[in-house]
């Protein structure tokens, strides 16, 4: 088992199972929707964040982006990383029928993906290399930003690199910072900048 500094954010106890069966960490629950409503457990988010570090780690679908959000304008975001875990189709083996996307949540990934999620968030197994960073010029200069059909390359790209569907252009660049320097990301994409 892997013993992880910074602590993870996660929506519900069936994901917080989950991820103490394959991380020691400290696994900190939302209750869903309830974090909107609960000062005292935001406050406490706050100060494990600037204590030791937080991965917010929720399901790709439209709820978990909600709750994700919420959490990303509410915390120090020097202090926050984000996990993501890509689309799945499928239920996870305790419900009757799939969620209202039909995408597995964090407690259906296999450990290896959640694995992979949290190293590739930043998580602090052992220290990472620095990174050149890739930056919202070079999303506009590749065409992944700011022009005609930026859109459809994005949706491109983010389904190449199994990434959630429902990603804003900002939080696409922060997941392509946590993956990729910006040589590796131009490299192995072998993308170009557009004209």
């Amino acid at each position: 088992m892997l013993r992880l500094r910074q602590a993870i954010v996660v929506e519900g106890r069936y994901d917080k199972n989950t991820l103490s069966q394959i991380v020691d960490a400290e696994i900190i629950e939302t209750g869903g929707f309830g974090i909107m409503k609960d000062k005292a457990l935001l406050a406490l988010l706050r100060r494990i964040a600037e204590a030791r570090g937080l991965i917010i780690l929720t399901d790709s679908d439209g709820a978990g982006f909600v709750i994700r959000n919420y959490l990303k304008g509410a915390l120090p975001k020097d202090k926050v990383a984000h996990a993501y875990i890509p689309d799945v189709r499928g239920k996870e083996k305790r419900k009757k029928a799939p969620g209202k996307e039909g995408k597995l949540g964090v407690e259906g990934m296999k450990p290896e993906i959640l694995l992979r999620a949290l190293s590739e968030a930043g998580a602090q197994f052992e220290d990472a290399p620095q990174r050149d960073p890739i930056t919202k010029y070079d999303l506009y200069e590749l065409g992944l930003s700011g022009r005609p059909d930026s859109a459809a390359k994005r949706r491109a790209l983010m389904q190449a690199l199994e990434l959630p569907e429902h990603l804003s252009t900002n939080a696409l660049l922060d997941i392509l910072n946590l993956l990729y320097s910006k040589e590796e990301f131009l490299s192995k994409y072998q993308l170009t900048p557009d004209p």
